[in-house]
């Protein structure tokens, strides 16, 4: 049978579409995995949810022919965020599917090929949007003169091959810096090889393509401590503010046991879920072998694993910040959608041809937000020496 376009087409929805799905919803982080997904609450382009806060008002003591205790409602707030829109797009030159078009097995390796990196990319992104802020910021610039080799603060978010925009303090490209390439990292000094010469400033800051705060609202926005979360202002509810334990030092039991209790005592969370930086899990691991206890190790979901704390599983993740360790209560987060991937259709088709170009493309597209419904009872501790063997 000879390959046409709508042929591709058909193979990306029925061959390809259910795979990615699976690939994106169950093997992209073992976090992500712990997360509910549910579309209710949508409404419109927006997620609206109650959510509800500290204890019913209705209890009393009293005496044996007093008054009973006013009835105290459930407190509720509504939490509002917007719907974040999450494309992943491929291309396809059309000489490549005339040059396959008499081979069905070399086109279906084609198009595997360019699926493959797309995962990659939306697996890496959707990662590290897990635990950022929302801004899409990835890292803040050096002052850099006409120049492709930036210095950067971090490349903790960067990786080869990324699409970026170089935005200005106001959140404008600055000349030269909308949709540059990233062609190398150089992670020992903290440099980046990009697509083209730029200048910069120190207070110019590195995005995805296009996606300056438009991005998931993440775990770097849940531990802010100040500011409006979901359209609620911290300083009038505190129970929105995480539980953040500084200047831990050396990991132990029970450092880690202490926010815990806090968290469940104090907050009413029921934490399940730990996850750490790789420098702190190391260093977990080296608490464990000084304490000549066993390393024991939880598998799950996806074919990820973990370190047991009791019967908790800690993840190592590389987009948790340095000296970092997050203790969740992950029943308390929803990744709130309209429905699952999907390829974006244009008058009924999913290959589309790119304008003066010999170039096919489709686009996989979900809108979805991360809502955490119990902000207070999430918590972290910082300041946690990290074990410093090289990787």
């Amino acid at each position: 049978m000879a390959v046409t376009i709508a042929t591709a087409a058909n193979a990306l929805k029925i061959l390809f579409l259910e795979a990615l799905r699976n690939q994106l919803n169950v093997n992209t982080n073992p976090l992500y995995n712990e997360i509910a997904q549910s579309t209710r609450n949508v409404v419109g382009k927006e997620v609206r949810k109650m959510a509800p806060y500290g204890l019913n008002g209705g209890f009393g003591a009293g005496t044996e022919d007093g008054e009973l205790p006013a009835s105290g409602g459930n407190q509720y707030i509504q939490f509002i965020s917007t719907l974040k829109n999450l494309y992943g797009t491929i291309e396809i030159s059309d000489k490549s599917i005339k040059a396959s078009a008499s081979n069905a097995g070399a086109f279906v390796q084609l198009l595997n090929d360019e699926l493959k990196m797309l995962l990659k990319s939306s697996q890496f992104n959707l990662s590290r949007m897990l635990f950022t802020d929302g801004t899409g910021k990835l890292t803040t610039c050096a002052v850099n003169t006409t120049t492709n080799v930036l210095t950067v603060d971090s490349v903790q978010y960067l990786m080869e091959g990324m699409t970026i925009d170089i935005l200005n303090s106001s959140g404008q490209p600055i000349s030269g810096g909308a949709g540059l390439r990233i062609l190398g990292v150089d992670r020992a000094q903290n440099k980046i090889r990009v697509s083209a010469s730029v200048t910069t400033a120190n207070t110019d800051f590195i995005t995805v393509q296009n996606s300056y705060d438009l991005e998931l609202t993440g775990l770097g926005a849940i531990f802010k401590t100040t500011g409006n979360l979901y359209g609620v202002d911290r300083s009038q509810h505190y129970w929105m503010i995480p539980h953040i334990k500084d200047s831990v030092g050396s990991i132990s039991d029970v450092k880690i046991q202490s926010v815990i209790d806090y968290l469940e005592d104090i907050m009413g969370s029921k934490v399940n879920c730990l996850v750490a930086s790789p420098g702190v899990r190391r260093a977990y691991q080296a608490y464990l072998e000084r304490t000549k206890r066993n390393v024991n190790t939880l598998e799950l979901k996806g074919g990820f694993s973990a370190i047991a704390y009791v019967d908790k599983p800690l993840i190592k993740d590389r987009f948790v910040n340095a000296g970092e360790m997050i203790a969740l209560d992950t029943k308390q987060f929803t990744i709130h959608h309209m429905g699952d991937w999907e390829w974006l259709e244009e008058d009924g088709r999913i290959l589309t041809k790119v304008p003066k170009h010999p170039i096919w493309t489709a686009t996989l597209v979900r809108y979805a937000e991360l809502i955490c419904d119990h902000p207070g009872g999430q918590g972290k501790l910082t300041g946690i020496t990290e074990d410093t063997v090289a990787q």
